[in-house]
């Protein structure tokens, strides 16, 4: 008797090894939320469905449309404005040219009154001087004078970074080795009193009324500066007049500024010195011509004290 084969049921499917992990596999399977996921999809539905990245391309793309519209709006305009910036910068400079060719005009016009003046005054001083006339003239420096005199060269010592002490570095110029408006109005001062009857130097003509100064580290005679070496003539009689000044006081003070601070110093008499008249004249009192001017009475008067301050 035949067997009936035995009925065989389907069998279940394996476990899954993660089966005790459906938690996590759910987290996995669902990391977005269904809520966020559908305005998720409701907001690309509204934006046109355009995915992010494409947005992002699109954005970019018309950013660089823009500047490179910017760009060429900028370089149109200044191109466009180009000729007239340089129209204006040439005008500019025609009018700086106009304004400096009048300034130079104008200068040159008070120096020729100027001189009109001086030579004006000049001769009022040789004419109205009576007796005294070329000598008022010649003290007042309205007269290039030559004659035998000296000449007295001064200049800085030739290392004049370093410092120094004693009574000069109270002044103005930290080196001691400079020639210092002092040092000049003592030797002028000496150069006076030993008879000198002129004075100029670095061809600057001195009178009863020049003024020696300093302004920083500059020497200024009448508010002109001066460079070294300086240089000194004098009108007089030139044996003599050496000796005395290097005999003096003020010439001693001069070997003095030698030996200790090494301002190198010549002196030197010459046979004949020429010196010019003084560029600017300046007459402080006058009294006018009387009937009794041949007499010696009311002669025109004008300082002219020696020595300079």
């Amino acid at each position: 008797m035949s067997q009936q084969s035995p009925i065989r049921s389907t069998a279940s499917p394996p476990a899954r090894p993660d089966a005790s992990m459906s938690l996590l596999n759910n987290v996995m399977d669902h990391s977005l939320d269904d809520g966020y996921a559908e305005a998720s999809a409701r907001r690309d539905a509204e934006e046109g469905g355009l995915p992010r990245t494409l947005r992002a391309k699109l954005g970019l793309a018309a950013g660089l449309v823009l500047a490179a519209l910017v760009v060429t709006v900028g370089a149109a305009q200044a191109r466009i404005s180009a000729p007239v910036v340089a129209k204006e910068r040439e005008e500019l400079i025609d009018r700086i040219d106009a304004e400096s060719s009048t300034a130079d005009t104008l200068e040159s016009t008070v120096e020729k009154l100027r001189g009109e003046v001086g030579e004006r005054q000049r001769a009022a001083l040789r004419s109205q001087g009576g007796d005294r006339g070329e000598l008022v003239a010649l003290l007042a420096g309205a007269t290039a004078v030559r004659g035998p005199g000296v000449k007295l060269v001064v200049d800085d010592a030739e290392d004049t970074e370093s410092g120094g002490g004693g009574p000069r570095e109270s002044s103005g110029f930290s080196d001691t080795g400079r020639v210092r408006d002092r040092d000049m109005q003592r030797v002028v001062n000496g150069l006076w009193e030993s008879g000198a009857e002129a004075i100029a130097i670095n061809d600057q003509r001195l009178t009863s009324l020049s003024a020696i100064r300093a302004a920083g580290d500059a020497i200024l005679v009448d508010n002109r500066p001066l460079v070294p070496p300086y240089t000194l003539l004098a009108v007089g009689d030139g044996k003599k007049l050496s000796t005395t000044f290097q005999d003096s006081a003020d010439g001693q003070y001069l070997h003095s500024l030698r030996e200790n601070f090494d301002i190198r110093t010549s002196i030197s008499d010459q046979e004949e010195v020429r010196l010019p008249a003084a560029p600017s004249l300046i007459v402080r009192t006058a009294e006018p011509m009387t009937s009794d001017a041949g007499k010696g009475n009311g002669q025109g008067t004008a300082d002219t004290g020696k020595g300079t301050s």
